[in-house]
């Protein structure tokens, strides 16, 4: 909203400083908003006045001194001219106070309006009265709040108003925002404090977490009953770091169990004092770096020898990256071939982290979004890594806040979705900074975090609490072992939310399915048609959809037939061929069977017609794209949830609620549907005898021969003449969608 004072002081600065370019003054849009433009204008005009020659929008160290040096202070009897003070009075208003009539007076209402700016900054009890200290003026010159904006917290305000008044004389510390936020500025200005009170003088200080800082920290262990400017600047750590205690000078016992239990969330030593991990965890991000971490990531290949280094040192899990677009840098980076073998055989675990570029903000959009789930989902089948691991997502940068909102979030929210089109065959991390993983976590595009707390200097860590589902917390970079074994890591704490995966599908001896080629539909169309109406079959009578449906259902759920397949290491055909088959039979029947079946489970069908025999039938039918019933897709998915092949809860397949909830998603969810029929392809096989064979039928495998594609086919529709003959029949439809596959996938 346009104000019109701070209009005033635009016009000003444009009238009275007209020929800017030569002062470097731009002139300003008189528009009453203010914002940095206009801020750097007031600052280079204030150095104008005060005679310093080369101007800067930067109201840096030398702007300071000249402060103190010309003025010591300024009030209506040292104010050196009118314009000075109407530069006062102008950034007074864009501060949001009353400047007056910027008539070069400093007049009644200045005055109070100083008076109420130094009571805001709370350094009102060092500089009494109505006079602007250079400190103070230097604070008025920059878009730093002094009141509570935007949400912000009186206690964490409180807090920056009692650094500010007891700190302010000392020559680093600066006048910090009271604006009920922590930030860079206040986690700096923390440390300065600390600093102060372990007797560092002026120069030595620095706000930095040194050996000098962490040396004095370890004399400091605060326990119940102490009291002092100490447990003052404790309790303000822990209000900062979100930590719901009081900002006080009193260590209570209420304190104590708020500090045992912000350590466990920590994983710390639960002990309810303030030593120095403690201490650590709340001034920077990576906290007490000499801590051992349970889990390491980097980017070199685990050799066995290397493998008994990391677990002799203590770790348990790995993170290894599913891919480097590189072939010469770093080119170890990507799992190599064997890796996952050795880390399992070492009793390691391992949790897979995806990154290309990911260093800027350009990085991040929708497309690239979807772009990096396909593929890290496709790496990760393809490395081995089983359904339901973890892949993190990196946010490897300092995104600011305003950076995640416009990139980040779209394009974690596309990674979600990308894999939600792939039937879920992963679930999402996030790694990078505190506040990107924070607010990608939620919104629901990550399950847990994955920190770069070693990058302490992001504005994305400084200043942020640790996010609540945090994994991993990424402390510092080490080697370990020695010899063969040595390797450089970096050191993560454990939380215990992902213990990454202990074991892995094989390598696969021959090359996986990957995504169709959209060129080649006119071309696989024309054959698939032509085969089926040689058998007579062109669809049509009796049927709901044509062929031509049919196939662009089957090819625009290609994605999640892709990733099932190469999750479960069998042919796309396999799942193909199926689906398109089913489908192409759904016919009105189907549609009244399945019609009776909402009706039955919502009460349309009254009670006493519930009872009689027919209507057992009623209670499910083959639904959805690939006609699977609600007991089956249990039955299917149990059979898979037991080998450890999927993730979650047995069902009763003699329960209706729960076949009435499996039917809505094969009903409803193409998706679901479509990736429930490679479970239906393993459970019908799975040790299973053979028709004509001794020998029990494999899992569907990628070298899977036509007489275990033809009994998986059979198997599909049950037993008897018309399953078999049907599966004759689907046979060569299984060789048009292969040959094609092959073609794609190059052999």
């Amino acid at each position: 909203m346009a104000d019109e004072m701070v209009q005033r002081a635009q016009r000003f600065i444009n009238v009275t400083y007209g020929n800017g370019a030569t002062l470097g003054i731009s002139k300003l849009e008189e528009n009453g908003r203010t914002g940095w433009t206009v801020m750097y204008a007031l600052t280079r005009a204030l150095q104008y006045e005060m005679g310093i020659s080369s101007l800067s929008n930067s109201f840096g160290p030398g702007t300071l001194a000249a402060l103190g040096e010309k003025y010591g202070k300024v009030d209506e009897t040292t104010v050196p001219s009118a314009n000075f003070c109407r530069i006062i009075q102008s950034a007074l208003y864009c501060k949001g106070y009353d400047g007056g009539d910027i008539d070069g007076t400093y007049n009644s209402r200045v005055k109070a309006s100083v008076a109420q700016l130094n009571a805001n900054m709370g350094v009102s009890g060092t500089y009494p009265g109505t006079s602007l200290w250079p400190k103070v003026i230097k604070g008025l010159f920059n878009m730093d709040a002094y009141v509570t904006v935007n949400d912000g917290s009186d206690v964490v305000r409180s807090i920056q108003q009692w650094l500010n008044g007891r700190y302010v004389l000392r020559k680093d510390y600066y006048v910090i925002p009271c604006d009920g936020h922590h930030s860079r500025d206040v986690a700096k200005s923390m440390l300065l404090a600390i600093q102060y009170e372990l007797g560092m003088a002026d120069g030595v200080a620095n706000g930095a977490f040194g050996p000098g800082t962490q040396a004095g920290l370890k004399s400091h262990t605060l326990s119940t009953g102490a009291s002092g400017v100490w447990v003052q600047l404790f309790t303000a750590a822990m209000v900062l770091n979100k930590r719901p205690v009081s900002f006080s000078a009193t260590y209570t016992s209420a304190l104590a169990s708020s500090v045992s239990t912000f350590q466990s969330f920590m994983k710390l030593a639960a002990n309810g004092q303030a030593d120095f991990p403690t201490w650590s965890s709340l001034l920077v991000s990576y906290g007490d770096q000499s801590r051992q971490g349970g889990a390491c990531d980097g980017v070199t290949k685990i050799t066995p020898a290397r493998a008994q280094a990391l677990k002799a040192a203590g770790y348990s899990i790995v993170g290894r990256y599913l891919y480097n677009p590189s072939t010469t840098d770093l080119p170890e980076k990507e799992i190599q071939p064997g890796e996952l073998e050795t880390i399992k055989a070492a009793g390691l675990r391992c949790f897979p982290i995806y990154q290309t570029w990911a260093r800027s903000v350009d990085y991040y959009s929708v497309a690239q979004g979807v772009t990096d789930c396909m593929n890290a989902a496709f790496k990760a089948e393809e490395h081995g890594f089983k359904p339901g691991a973890r892949i993190y997502f990196a946010v490897d940068y300092d995104a600011v806040n305003d950076e995640v909102t416009s990139h980040i979030l779209p394009y974690f929210k596309s990674v979600r979705d990308t894999m939600v089109r792939l039937g879920s065959p992963y679930k999402i991390g996030v790694y990078g900074p505190r506040n990107a993983c924070s607010r990608v976590s939620a919104q629901g595009y990550a399950e847990t975090s994955f920190v770069s707390d070693m990058s302490s200097g992001f504005s994305g860590n400084l200043g942020y609490a640790m996010p609540e589902n945090w994994a991993f917390d990424q402390i510092v970079t080490k080697w370990v072992g020695s010899g063969d074994g040595r390797i450089e890591i970096d050191n993560n704490i454990v939380s215990g939310r992902d213990p990454g995966q202990g074991d892995f599908y094989p390598a696969p001896a021959q090359k996986m399915d990957t995504g169709f080629d959209l060129s080649l539909r006119a071309s696989l169309l024309k054959e698939v048609k032509d085969y089926m109406a040689s058998i007579g079959k062109p669809g049509g009578t009796g049927r709901i959809y044509t062929l031509d449906e049919c196939m662009d259902t089957i090819l625009s759920h290609d994605a999640a037939i892709t990733s099932a397949s190469r999750r479960y290491r069998m042919r796309k055909a396999l799942i193909q061929t199926t689906a398109f088959w089913e489908f192409c039979h759904y016919s009105y029947k189907d549609v009244g069977e399945d019609a009776s079946v909402v009706m039955y489970h919502t009460g349309v069908i009254p009670d006493w017609g519930k009872d009689l025999p027919i209507v057992e039938n009623l209670v499910d039918s083959s639904t959805g794209v690939a006609k699977i019933s609600g007991r089956t897709c249990i039955l299917s998915r149990n059979n898979s949830i037991r080998a450890g092949l999927l993730e979650g809860d047995i069902l009763d397949p003699t329960s209706n609620a729960d076949r009435w909830a499996m039917w809505q998603k094969v009903n409803q969810d193409n998706v679901f549907n479509l990736s429930t029929v490679p479970h239906l392809h393993i459970w019908a096989a799975d040790g299973k005898q053979g028709d004509h064979a001794e020998t029990p039928i494999r899992r569907p495998a990628l070298d899977y021969t036509d007489a275990e594609v033809f009994q998986v086919l059979r198997r599909y529709q049950g037993w008897g003449d018309l399953a078999e003959a049907h599966a004759q029949e689907r046979m060569p439809l299984y060789a048009i969608f292969e040959k094609f596959n092959r073609v794609v996938r190059g052999g």
